[in-house]
Formats: C-alpha cells, sequence, structure tokens
C-alpha cells in the first residue's frame, strides 16, 4: 500500500483541495515521477522463497500487506487510488471496483446472508431496488421498501433479521437529503448498520461517515473521476466491514484495471475546483429554472422550494451539480426542448466536465410501466440536467433559447431546418 513520506507538507487536518492532491500518494515516486506511476502488471514476483513465506504470513494478519500477489487482489496504482478515496471520505479504508452497481451489489452479497433483512428506501437507484427484489430475495435475503424521507415507516420496518439500511442522498432524480442524524439513531437503536449511496453529494459536499454511517458507495464514474471516460465504483468505511467486502471481492475478481486508477487519481487531484463550479452553476441554474413561466416545478437542495432545503443547508458544503425540473407539456415539448440544446449531451450519466442530460421517462424508465412511473414521480415532461465545468452564462443561455423553442410553432422550427 503507498503511504505519504513523513515529511510531506499535507496531514489529515489539511484542507479538502490539499488532500485531494496530495493523500494517498508517494511524495517521491519510482524514477522520480510527480504523478503515481500505472503499475500494470498481472502478476508480482518474489525475490526468494523466504520472502513469499513471510508475505503469505502477514496476508494472514491483515487484507493489505505491503507486497502485491496478484492482479486480482491488489495493485499499487489501485491502492494510491484507494488510500486518497478514504483520506476525502474520512475512512479507514477504501475499495475500488469495476463499476459502482459492482460496488453495491458485491458489498450486500458480501455482508448479507441467507435470512437476513435488508430495509431500503423507495428512492434508491432503480437498478438497486431490482437488485433487492430480485436476486437478493433469490437467495433467501428479505428486503423492505420503505417511503422516502419517512423516518417512522423506516423505524417500523425493522425485525429482529435487519442486519442494514440501505439508502441515497440525495436522491435520484429528485435530490431528496435525508436527515443522517436521524438515520443513524434509528439504525443504532435497533442494532442495524447503515450503508449509504452518497454519488450525487460527493465527499466534497457531504462526508456520510461524519455522521456515523457505517459505509458509503460512489459511483466513482461520476463525479469522483469526473472525465467520462471510465467506469467505477468504491466502498469506504471502517476496515472491519471493508476488509469482508475485499475478501469476497478476490473471488468474484470485479477489480478496477491500473489504467483507470491512474484515470481515477488524476480526476480526484481536480475534485474540489470541479465540485464547487458545478455547485455555483447548478445554483444559478436552478433559480432561473424556478422562474421560468415553461418550467412547473424544479428540484434542486439550494432552493427554499426544495423539501428538503433546510436539511440539505445543515447537511452539505454545497448542494451539487444535478438539477431537475418538469416542464410544461407532453413528452414531444420535453424532447423539443432536449434535441434544442446545443452545450449538454444527451446521456445517461452525471458529474463529468461536460454537461449532460437525460429525459427519465425516455432513458432510464422507458421500460416501466405506467403504474412504476407515477409511483416514482417520473412524468414525462421531467428533465434532469447534470452540468459540467462550462462557464455558467454560456450554458444558461443554452438552456434559455432551448426553453424558447417551446414558444415557436413547430411548423416553423421546421421550415428552418430545411433551410
Amino acid at each position: 500500500m503507498i503511504h505519504p513520506k513523513k515529511d510531506t507538507h499535507w496531514t489529515m487536518a489539511s484542507g479538502f483541495a490539499t488532500q485531494a492532491v496530495h493523500a494517498g500518494e508517494q511524495h517521491i515516486n519510482p524514477y522520480q515521477s510527480i504523478t503515481t506511476p500505472i503499475v500494470q502488471s498481472s502478476a508480482y514476483a518474489f525475490p526468494d522463497t523466504q520472502a513469499l513465506i513471510t508475505f503469505m504470513t502477514h496476508r494472514k494478519e491483515q487484507a493489505l500487506p505491503p507486497h502485491q500477489e496478484y492482479g486480482r487482489y491488489g495493485n499499487p496504482t489501485v491502492r494510491a487510488a484507494e488510500a486518497k478515496l478514504a483520506a476525502l471520505e474520512g475512512g479507514e479504508q477504501a475499495l475500488l471496483f469495476a463499476s459502482g452497481m459492482a460496488a453495491i451489489t458485491l458489498t450486500l452479497l458480501s455482508l448479507l446472508e441467507p435470512g437476513d433483512h435488508l430495509v431500503m428506501t423507495a428512492d434508491a437507484y432503480r437498478k438497486t431496488r431490482a437488485f433487492g427484489a430480485t436476486f437478493l430475495r433469490r437467495w433467501g435475503v428479505d428486503v423492505t421498501v420503505v417511503p422516502s424521507a419517512d423516518y417512522r415507516a423506516l423505524a417500523e420496518a425493522i425485525t429482529p433479521r435487519t442486519r442494514f439500511i440501505y439508502s441515497e442522498t440525495p436522491t435520484n432524480p429528485f435530490l431528496r437529503v435525508l436527515d443522517l442524524e436521524q438515520v443513524v439513531h434509528i439504525a443504532r437503536s435497533h442494532g442495524v448498520r447503515t450503508i449509504i449511496d452518497s454519488t450525487f453529494a460527493t465527499p466534497y459536499n457531504l462526508r456520510p461517515l461524519a455522521f456515523g454511517v457505517d459505509l458509503v458507495v460512489h459511483s466513482v464514474t461520476k463525479y469522483l473521476a469526473g472525465h467520462n471516460d471510465l467506469l467505477a465504483g468504491v466502498l469506504i468505511g471502517s476496515s472491519e466491514l471493508v476488509d469482508q467486502v475485499r475478501e469476497a471481492q478476490g473471488m468474484f475478481g470485479a477489480v478496477v484495471d491500473p489504467g483507470a486508477a491512474y484515470l481515477i487519481l488524476r480526476g480526484l487531484k481536480t475534485l474540489a475546483l470541479r465540485v464547487d463550479r458545478q455547485n455555483h452553476t447548478g445554483m444559478a441554474l436552478a433559480r432561473f429554472l424556478e422562474t421560468h413561466p415553461r418550467v412547473r416545478r424544479v428540484w434542486y437542495p439550494g432552493l427554499t422550494s426544495h423539501p428538503d432545503h433546510s436539511m440539505a443547508r445543515q447537511q452539505m458544503r454545497g448542494f451539487g451539480g444535478v438539477v431537475s425540473f418538469e416542464l410544461d407539456g407532453g413528452i414531444e415539448e420535453t424532447r423539443r426542448f432536449v434535441d434544442a440544446l446545443r452545450l449538454p449531451r444527451l446521456a445517461p450519466s452525471l458529474g463529468g466536465v461536460e454537461s449532460l442530460v437525460t429525459i427519465p421517462a425516455l432513458m432510464s424508465y422507458f421500460d416501466a410501466s405506467p403504474e412504476e412511473r407515477r409511483a416514482q414521480g417520473i412524468t414525462d415532461g421531467l428533465v434532469r440536467l447534470s452540468v459540467g465545468v462550462e462557464e455558467t452564462e454560456d450554458l444558461l443561455e443554452d438552456v434559455r433559447q432551448a426553453l424558447a423553442t417551446l414558444d415557436t410553432p413547430v411548423a416553423t422550427i421546421l421550415q428552418g431546418q430545411r433551410r
């Protein structure tokens, strides 16, 4: 595992941006490289049999040996990225996975047994809820889904077999913000542990472990890597829990390759700068949309109109770069607006340097029944826009002109396209 030298100028008390640059990496790398090198190796050699015996003996005592053996069990570049992520989130250990869903599913599979019970909130990511409703139940784990932000229902759902409460904050796509202190209080009073997906917040805006949450997961694909160029996920928390999942990961093999780990390290160094800009642009966009006559409603925790605005102000440094809003009209008007945008790309992700936009009814919930869409509040006018790091005014102007097309007759638009 890579540790910084003791004579470096950063400490755990350093500011977030300083940790983002320096945490988890050596001050002097091999070949005097400033960046942590990509160790592109599937296996690692031992100088002699005594070194092998020492390694195997040490490995029994701890999950993170100082030497690597085989790529499925560890890699120096991956270890550096994990150490940086653990420092930023304030956890003892981090474990990288091949995707965000790999982090979620393998964590639950590793920590739950047949006969156990999991409580999940209804606004968790759709694929996470599907995993609970299908695979976990198939393997003998009972899953109860409770209404969002209903803390009484959350407490009443807990049984003697409950092992974990799983939720997200902020949620997708309505950016609901959990009262983490209350969730932790409920969990601890029943001897239950907590897992929070904090992808939309990032550790820059919110650190759930500081509120007593046991484990945090992120889709590293989104803000943490930040450049729309890789897939990865991470689990962060105590060594006790993360080590249990690390052991299982060695069997399942859902690991990150060293090239992706290098890109994660690179992306993390600018996390504070990027999220700061995205917080600013997200707030500006939400305020603009809330006053526009063609917008029915805006969901953004920074607005006083958001149901969890007060909680977001208490818990979060900033309110993030995702703004969800409902247009005044049906699916045709929504498509016309999205197709008129020039800067945001139409794509199913978020958190990168490029702005991305999606229509949940046509993407995440395209195959959902009308009943499921209604239950989740997914209307034909709902749009989710993830702002990048473009100039705020450029993005605002683009959204402004796209909204203006909704007041332009379709025949006029088609005539202009023919020209």
